[in-house]
C-alpha cells in the first residue's frame, strides 16, 4: 500500500485545519500507512494522537526558518513516502524535493506560482479546479476531491444553554468572524425578523464590529456570540436553519455540515453554495450582500415546517451521495494509488 506524508502548518482554528484532522483520522481508522507533521498545536496534537495518528510537531516559521525544511527532509528520508500531501502554501513551501510524489491540496484561490514544484494538485471544488487549469495548470495533473464533515448524530442542546427562551425561533450560523463571510448582512436581515434568534459560532478580526452593530442594530438581545466551538453537530440539530451569507466562500464546508445532520440551509449565491445548492430542492440561494432578500428568505424557512424538511431531507440525501466519509476517503485512496502508478 502506497506510504502517506501529510505536512499541515495551518492556524490553530480553520475548516482546512479541522478537515486535515478527520482526513487524517479516517485514514488511521482504516489502516492506512501514513505520518502526519503539523504546526506546533497542542490541542490538533491530541486530538490526532487519540485518533491513532503517528503525529510529529515542527515549527513552521517564516522565511528564514530553515529548520524545519531540514527536519522535513530528514523525516522523509527515514520514511520514505511514496506521496507528501502538503496542505496550503505554508506547507507545501517548507517541503523540500525528494524522491516521493508531491501532491498539494488547495482549498481556495491561491498564487499557483507557489506550488510549481508539486507534481498534482487537489481541489476541494470544481471552480478551484477550473481556477488550476486557467491559470494554466495542466488538466491531468489536477483533481476534484470534496469534503465530508462530522456525521454523528447532533444531540439537540437546551435552547436555556444561550440564554434563549424555549421555543424560539434559532438561526445558526458559523464561521470566522471576517468580512468575506458576510455576518454584517445577516444581521441586518435580522433586525426584520423580530421574534427570530442568531447563535453564531466562531472568533476572528470582526467580532467588535459585529458587536456594535448588534447593538446599533437593536438586535444584540437576540444575537449570542458563541465563540469557536467544537460541537457544531449538537447546534445543528438545535438550530432550525442554517444560515451562510457568505460574500466569497469558495466551498461553504457548514453547509456539508448542515446536510449531514439533516437541516435547512439558506445561502447567499457565492462560488461555493452556487455550486452544491439546487435552489429550491437542497437548499435555498440568496443574491449577495442583500438582507432583504436573506431575511425573506429565512422567513419563508421559518414558517412552513413541511417545506424545511423537504428541504432538509433532500440536502441530507445530496451529502449522502456525495459527500460522505466513505465516498471521499475512498476518492483520495484512489487518487494516491493512481499517482504513484
Amino acid at each position: 500500500m502506497t506510504r502517506l506524508l501529510q505536512v499541515m502548518a495551518g492556524a490553530p482554528n480553520g475548516g482546512a485545519e479541522v478537515f486535515f484532522t478527520r482526513l487524517a483520522g479516517a485514514l488511521s481508522e482504516i489502516g492506512y500507512p501514513q505520518k502526519v507533521v503539523i504546526r506546533q498545536n497542542r490541542d490538533r496534537y491530541r486530538q490526532l494522537q487519540e485518533n491513532g495518528v503517528d503525529v510529529t510537531e515542527m515549527g513552521f516559521g517564516g522565511r528564514f526558518d530553515f529548520f524545519t525544511t531540514r527536519k522535513l527532509k530528514k523525516l522523509a528520508l527515514d520514511y520514505q513516502p511514496d506521496i507528501v500531501l502538503t496542505w496550503m502554501t505554508r506547507a507545501t513551501q517548507k517541503m523540500p524535493s525528494g524522491n516521493f510524489k508531491h501532491v498539494a491540496r488547495l482549498g481556495g484561490y491561491y498564487d499557483l506560482e507557489k506550488y510549481k514544484k508539486c507534481d498534482c494538485l487537489i481541489g476541494n471544488t470544481r471552480a478551484i479546479v477550473n481556477y488550476m487549469t486557467d491559470q494554466g495548470w495542466p488538466s491531468d495533473r489536477t483533481i476534484y476531491i470534496p469534503n465530508f464533515v462530522d456525521e454523528r448524530r447532533g444531540l439537540p442542546l437546551e435552547r436555556s444553554t444561550f440564554d434563549t427562551p424555549a421555543g424560539a425561533p434559532v438561526i445558526l450560523a458559523l464561521g470566522r468572524l471576517h468580512e468575506n463571510k458576510g455576518f454584517d448582512v445577516l444581521l441586518e436581515a435580522l433586525s426584520d425578523l423580530p421574534d427570530v434568534f442568531l447563535w453564531l459560532a466562531g472568533e476572528g478580526p470582526q467580532k467588535r464590529f459585529l458587536t456594535r452593530m448588534a447593538n446599533n442594530l437593536k438586535v444584540s438581545d437576540r444575537v449570542r456570540f458563541l465563540g469557536w466551538r467544537l460541537d457544531a453537530p449538537n447546534l445543528l440539530a438545535t438550530a432550525d436553519a442554517l444560515i451562510c451569507p457568505s460574500r466569497h466562500e469558495p466551498l461553504g464546508n457548514v453547509i456539508l455540515e448542515a446536510w449531514a445532520q439533516e437541516r435547512p440551509v439558506i445561502a447567499a449565491a457565492s462560488d461555493g453554495p452556487k455550486e452544491l445548492i439546487q435552489n429550491g430542492k437542497n437548499g435555498f440561494l440568496c443574491e449577495i450582500d442583500n438582507a432583504s432578500n436573506l431575511a425573506d428568505t429565512i422567513q419563508k424557512i421559518l414558517s412552513d415546517s413541511g417545506l424545511a424538511k423537504e428541504i432538509a431531507r433532500d440536502g441530507a440525501k445530496t451529502y449522502k451521495s456525495n459527500f460522505s466519509k466513505n465516498i471521499v476517503v475512498g476518492k483520495y485512496q484512489d487518487f494516491f494509488e493512481k499517482v504513484v502508478q
